[in-house]
C-alpha cells in the first residue's frame, strides 16, 4: 500500500497505522480491516476490545474524573514531573512514532501531543473515551481500545514506548513489559513504571489492608462512599500524616490520597484525594514490582542504557534497545 495516499480520516493517521500494524489495513466506513479482522471505529476510536473487563472501575473513574490531572485545567506541573521521569527530551519526540499503553483519561497524551509526536495512544477500557475527550483534537494522535496482551502492532514499529500507571494493574506485569519491549525499533527506547515492592511500611501501603474487602465492591458503590467520606476525613488525615516521624504509620491505617504537600488548589486537593484513594482501591489488580525485578526484565533483553530507580508512582525502568536508532529517534 502506498502510504504517500494514505490521509488522516474519521480521527486517525491511516498512513501511520499502515506503518504500525502487524497486518494489512484497510479503512472502510466506520471500521478497520486488519488482515482478516473487521474492528469497529466508533467515535474516533479504533475499538480492538469493546468493553472495559477487569478495568471496568478506571472506566468509571476516568470518566468522572476526565481533566483532573490535565496539567493545563489543575495548573500544576505534576504530570509533566511523572513524565520527565522517562529522562526523553519532548522536543526530540516531534516526528517520531510513540506508543502510549494505557492512557486513561490521556494526562500524559496531552504532553505526547504537544510534543509534535506521531503518537498512538490505547486503554483497556472506555477509560479511553475521556482521553479522545480531551484529546481527540490533535492531529497527531490516534486512539485505541486493545489489551496490552493482544496489541495489534508489528514488532519493531515504534520510536518510542511509554507505559505509566499501568503494569501494575496488568495480570502480568513482566508479561506486559515484554509485550511492550518487542514493540521498541532497534535503537528505540522504552519507559515505565510499577508500583514498588520494598517490604516497608509507608501511608499508601494501606490500601492492602483494604483492597481484599474494596474490590469485591461495585466500583460505584465504592466510589459514592469515598465522595461522602474523603472530604470529611481529609482534614483529619492531614494532622495525622503532619505528626513527624509517627504520622507515617499513623497515616498507614486507613487509605487516603493526600495532596496537601502540592499546589492544587483545595477544591483539587479533595478531588484528587477521592480520584486516587479509589484508584488504589478499586481495581482487579495491583501487583507490584522490586527495583531488582524491573532491572532483571531489562536485563533479559540485553537492552542499553538501562535506568531502573525509585519514581513518583514507585519503580521507573527507562531502557534503550540495541541497534541503530531511526532517523529522528534519539
Amino acid at each position: 500500500m502506498n502510504m504517500s495516499v494514505i490521509e488522516r480520516e474519521d480521527g486517525f493517521d491511516r498512513s501511520l497505522l499502515v506503518e504500525v500494524m502487524a497486518a494489512e489495513v484497510h479503512l472502510a466506513a466506520g471500521e478497520l480491516q486488519v488482515g482478516s479482522r473487521t474492528v469497529p471505529v466508533r467515535d474516533g476510536v479504533v475499538r480492538f476490545r469493546e468493553d472495559s473487563g477487569y478495568n471496568k472501575s478506571f472506566a468509571l473513574q476516568w470518566n468522572r474524573f476526565k481533566t483532573n490531572q490535565i496539567d493545563a485545567v489543575n495548573g500544576t506541573h505534576l504530570s509533566m514531573k511523572r513524565f520527565d521521569e522517562t529522562g526523553w527530551r519532548i522536543e526530540e519526540l516531534a516526528g517520531c512514532s510513540v506508543l502510549e499503553a494505557g492512557c486513561g483519561a490521556g494526562r500524559f497524551t496531552r504532553i505526547l501531543a504537544e510534543s509534535g509526536a506521531r503518537l498512538v495512544s490505547f486503554d483497556y477500557s472506555a477509560a479511553v473515551d475521556a482521553c479522545r475527550e480531551n484529546n481527540g483534537k490533535f492531529n497527531n494522535v490516534t486512539l485505541m481500545q486493545c489489551d496490552i496482551f493482544d496489541m495489534p502492532f508489528r514488532h519493531g514499529a515504534f520510536d518510542y514506548v511509554f507505559c505509566h500507571g499501568v503494569l501494575q494493574h496488568t495480570p502480568d506485569p513482566k508479561g506486559a513489559f515484554m509485550a511492550l519491549a518487542r514493540l521498541v525499533k532497534p535503537g528505540g527506547r522504552l519507559s515505565v513504571d510499577v508500583y514498588r515492592k520494598d517490604g516497608l511500611i509507608r501511608p499508601w501501603k494501606s490500601k492492602y489492608l483494604w483492597r481484599p474487602l474494596t474490590t469485591r465492591m461495585k466500583p460505584e458503590r465504592l466510589l459514592r462512599f469515598l465522595e461522602w467520606f474523603i472530604p470529611r476525613w481529609l482534614p483529619v488525615d492531614t494532622a495525622i500524616k503532619r505528626i513527624p516521624y509517627a504520622g507515617n504509620y499513623l497515616g498507614s491505617i486507613i487509605p487516603c490520597w493526600n495532596y496537601y504537600l502540592t499546589d492544587l488548589a483545595d477544591e483539587q486537593k479533595v478531588a484528587w484525594a477521592i480520584m486516587d484513594t479509589f484508584d488504589a482501591l478499586a481495581p482487579a489488580y495491583d501487583i507490584p514490582a522490586r527495583l531488582e525485578d524491573v532491572r532483571a526484565w531489562f536485563g533479559e533483553l540485553g537492552w542499553t542504557d538501562i535506568e531502573v530507580r525509585p519514581g513518583g508512582n514507585g519503580v521507573v525502568g527507562n531502557g534503550r534497545r540495541p541497534g541503530e536508532a531511526s532517523e529522528g529517534a534519539v
